[in-house]
């Protein structure tokens, strides 16, 4: 479903940034307008359009927020916010040390925070307990009156920040009466940025402590809890919940039966052994020549060694192997909702899988291209995908 680039990565991202609009996270005629100044495939430009939009809206929201206008101070600066996570999507050298990526980085999460304190509902940033430091959060709450509610445990996925949950699910949620807490697990938003904690498989350390933290809360009903995985979230809170039980749904936003696997195939396959056995120098350089003009690649494997804290690209596809659900997703309970847009360029087949291999009820969707949601998360179609969601949660809880 071709949007406004032929570079697939750059066309899939726009449709991703687009696509929040029903939600306040983007207005068309910004995207498009920014868009048209980019060349494809050109990632500075990406960079300096994103930025120089995003900027544009944060200066109308904090003028609008001066002069005491809350619901346009709010309406810009989600946008704002949704902006400044696009402009930082690609720079990926080295994230921890490139200024310009701390600073996005830091100025989508301020611009959030201070829209998200300017909505008609209460939202209440959190710090969720997790080993020997704490996980940030946002719980997002259908009102004041602490009466329990079902609730939506967000956890988001390979790129995503805890500010995008709002787009993503959270204004859904609210809507429908649901209320959704959501975090940066390790590997994610600020926790990695900030504390430099990396992707584990075994994220069931990571989930279950946020579902101990949810059930201290008396706005959220320890009997209608969800848990819901975005992206590549979809295979870590599948991990998690075979052994994590407590919850009354799962949804899949995304079934991956095996990250490994999905991501791998993209490589040659003597590419793929090289890195396997070690051999990092020549896997490295025959890297360097094949990811040239390949956007969407490239910028994979750059991610996966930034999240996943590795020292090379050959390091990152070693550390990959143990993502994947063999021997794990039978022990899943939990009634289960799997997501499967037709037209997932990565993902494509995973989550058909990894319904074939739950033992517990489960539900598999198709999300249609000539719909609308086709594409991997539905980016273009979220409102169907949210309707799907929301109506069979309804009936699961």
């Amino acid at each position: 479903m071709t949007f406004l680039f032929h570079d697939e990565s750059f066309d899939f991202e726009t449709l991703r940034t687009a696509c929040f609009a029903p939600y306040g996270g983007a207005d068309l005629g910004e995207v498009i307008v920014t868009a048209r100044a980019i060349p494809d495939g050109d990632e500075d430009a990406w960079y300096e359009q994103w930025r120089a939009t995003a900027a544009r809206v944060h200066a109308l929201g904090d003028e609008a927020l001066a002069a005491g206008h809350r619901v346009s101070a709010r309406e810009a600066l989600l946008r704002a916010s949704n902006y400044y996570r696009t402009a930082e999507f690609y720079l990926r050298d080295d994230p921890f040390a490139d200024d310009r990526a701390k600073e996005l980085s830091s100025l989508a999460r301020g611009t959030f925070g201070v829209a998200a304190s300017l909505l008609d509902s209460p939202v209440e940033p959190v710090a969720i307990p997790y080993e020997d430091t704490t996980l940030p959060g946002y719980l997002f709450l259908v009102d004041d009156s602490g009466t329990p509610r079902p609730t939506v445990i967000f956890t988001s996925g390979y790129d995503s920040i805890l500010e995008e949950a709002y787009f993503a699910v959270a204004a859904a949620a609210l809507r429908r009466g649901y209320n959704c807490l959501a975090y940066d697990g390790p590997g994610q938003g600020a926790a990695l940025r900030d504390q430099r904690l990396f992707f584990r498989p075994d994220w069931e350390a990571v989930l279950t402590p946020v579902v101990d933290f949810a059930l201290t809360r008396p706005e959220i009903h320890p009997g209608r809890i969800a848990l819901h995985g975005y992206s590549f979230g979809g295979h870590l809170v599948a991990r998690a919940a075979a052994f994590e039980h407590r919850a009354a749904a799962l949804v899949l936003d995304g079934g991956i039966y095996s990250y490994y696997e999905a991501t791998t195939r993209l490589l040659p396959a003597w590419l793929l052994q090289w890195a396997l056995d070690g051999r990092d120098e020549e896997a490295e350089h025959a890297l360097s020549l094949a990811l040239a003009g390949d956007t969407s690649l490239r910028w994979a494997l750059r991610n996966g060694a930034w999240t996943f804290g590795a020292a090379s690209i050959p390091d990152y596809v070693r550390r990959s192997r143990p993502y994947t659900l063999d021997g794990v997703a039978r022990r899943i309970t939990t009634p289960s909702l799997v997501f499967d847009p037709d037209n997932d360029f990565v993902f494509k087949g995973e989550p058909a899988r990894l319904h074939r291999e739950l033992r517990c009820p489960s539900t598999l969707v198709a999300l249609s291209e000539a719909d609308g949601a086709g594409q991997h998360c539905a980016y273009g179609g979220r409102s169907t995908l949210h309707q799907h969601m929301y109506d069979w949660l309804d009936r699961a809880l």
